[in-house]
């Protein structure tokens, strides 16, 4: 996933840094920005939109479902945004759609939304949120597990060392921010990626 605040603390372009992770092999990109849309912002994404298409990978916006609309890319909301019902109005019915949720009630209150996958985190503390959820957890993670047949995609603190527990626990696929940018540089960025699609093949990088 790629989250704008991390790509600015660690001093990468954005299009540079989407370059490289598609080219360690990832076949989703996430762009997370929680600041100001701005006209520069909605060039990068035009131009991560493109390039996933020439790359086979999904590209996937959080919170904007405009935005994913004009560009033709999956939606990702959450718990603040846009309801997922209403966001399917804007995107239509073709459109892939995940939705954050970060306890038993919200995953619950999912079950009728018109989603195509949920989210549910943080699993671990993390660091790439300011104000984040009361951490999940492995093994409340087994035990939600059953109240839903959607994809469940984990998130929240996930690193090489946890992902294996908590796919075991039932996640179908996990999110990574922070694991991915170990040393704030191009050519590690590209090579952790890498290490990941070797290794647990998650289905959100």
């Amino acid at each position: 996933m790629l989250d704008t605040g991390v790509l600015t603390r660690c001093g990468l372009d954005a299009i540079a840094a989407a370059e490289a992770i598609l080219a360690g092999g990832a076949r989703i990109l996430q762009l997370r920005h929680k600041g100001h849309f701005s006209r520069e912002i909605y060039h990068w994404a035009e131009r991560m939109a493109r390039m996933c298409s020439d790359a086979s990978a999904i590209f996937v916006v959080n919170d904007r479902a405009d935005i994913a609309l004009m560009l033709g890319a999956a939606l990702h909301v959450g718990q603040d945004d846009l309801p997922p019902w209403a966001a399917r109005r804007v995107v239509g019915d073709g459109a892939v759609i995940g939705f954050s949720t970060h306890n038993e009630a919200q995953l619950r209150g999912a079950a009728d939304e018109p989603v195509d996958y949920l989210a549910i985190g943080p699993m671990f503390s993390t660091v790439s949120k300011e104000n984040p959820d009361p951490v999940v957890g492995v093994e409340e993670l087994r035990r939600l597990r059953p109240l839903t047949i959607r994809p469940l995609v984990a998130i929240g603190g996930i690193t090489r060392a946890n992902a294996g527990a908590v796919l075991a626990a039932g996640a179908d696929s996990v999110a990574v921010i922070g694991d991915l940018f170990p040393e704030g540089r191009l050519a590690a960025l590209r090579a952790r990626t890498e290490e990941w699609t070797r290794t647990v093949q998650p289905g959100c990088p």
